[in-house]
């Protein structure tokens, strides 16, 4: 499958390469508090491992991101059937999701442009969807995401991109000594299948309480449904002071050890935290070998898990004439 890579490099020689299978993020390379330069992003040795990776390691997944329960969901009276491919459930658009696809591409200086044309039906989806993932590298160490979707037939769109963040460097390590803020009171709690069941509860005195920074391993083993189902985090937090369209911030994630700092920005309602539960078992990484459970954590933003079957939810539902569009911003930096 032929794949094209793009290498964007900035004044301070700190870098993102990104690849047009799944519109990836395959490498940042950012200084340390010492200058030194490290990949913080795992991936693969061999490019073709990047197809149907069980991780989807820093890929752009749709038509529809996380999950939908059964893989059903109704839209004008229509009953839609989309397949199964994560337990009883359809994940991350299914196995020939966006991250499966070469996408069309397209580099202008310190940006690259993905387009990909999902087809009517493709998957179960209705409606053409023509989407566009543009990446900017920026002197200041920061990818700026704009992610934009038109249709030409009612349809549900929720993109976000999937990339594993370690800032001590990919290979280095478990990342449950990096400290995690949230700017999020709330989550979704979900059924054993990571199906939300519906109300968001509050955080307070419960292991999903990142308002306040702690490592990401404090409380990982604690008793606790969230973490029992998913042998670690993996659930959708709610961004506080989420207005539409507006860039707010997320999450900011910290590791001691080599002093970077990764902050989250998006437009988007919310914020799947996954500490990389599953991720024995997957191809060859760039360091050699294969990561570890807890080796990276994914900062997914992006609109709740089944909200096409949850109307209560911020909608996920496209109609011809408007354009789907979101933002997501990760910005690098050193601790002072």
């Amino acid at each position: 499958m032929k794949h094209i890579s793009y290498t964007l490099t900035n004044s301070k020689g700190a870098s993102i390469t990104l690849s047009s299978l799944g519109a990836a993020i395959t490498s940042i390379k950012v200084p340390d508090a010492a200058g030194k330069l490290a990949d913080v992003v795992i991936g693969y040795r061999n490019l073709d491992d990047y197809l149907a990776d069980g991780p989807c390691a820093g890929k752009c997944p749709g038509r529809y991101a996380n999950r939908i329960a059964k893989g059903r969901f109704t839209l004008d009276g229509v009953e839609y059937e989309l397949p199964i491919n994560n337990g009883p459930n359809h994940l991350h658009g299914g196995p020939k999701g966006f991250q499966n696809q070469v996408w069309d591409s397209r580099s202008d200086g310190n940006s690259v442009e993905f387009m990909y044309f999902s087809k009517d039906g493709e998957m179960g989806y209705p409606g053409n969807l023509k989407v566009v993932a543009r990446y900017e590298w920026t002197e200041d160490n920061e990818v700026i995401l704009t992610l934009t979707a038109e249709t030409d037939a009612p349809t549900v769109v929720n993109l976000t991109n999937h990339t594993y963040f370690n800032l001590d460097g990919e290979g280095s390590g478990s990342v449950l000594g990096h400290t995690l803020r949230l700017n999020a009171s709330e989550y979704l709690p979900t059924d054993g299948t990571l199906i939300p069941l519906g109300e968001p509860e509050s955080v307070a005195g419960t292991p999903m309480d990142f308002i306040t920074p702690k490592p990401l391993g404090r409380d990982i083993r604690e008793d606790f449904p969230a973490l029992n189902y998913g042998k670690g985090y993996d659930a959708c937090w709610i961004i506080d002071g989420y207005t539409e369209r507006q860039l707010q911030e997320a999450a900011e994630l910290t590791a001691e050890k080599s002093g970077r700092v990764l902050k989250v920005f998006t437009t988007q309602p919310g914020i799947q935290v996954y500490t990389g539960n599953y991720l024995a078992g997957s191809p060859e990484g760039k360091c050699g070998r294969s990561y570890d459970d807890y080796d990276a954590v994914a900062l997914e933003c992006q609109h709740f898990p089944d909200s096409p079957n949850h109307p209560e939810y911020p909608t996920t539902v496209l109609r011809p004439g408007e354009t789907y569009k979101q933002a997501i911003i990760f910005a690098f930096s050193t601790k002072q």
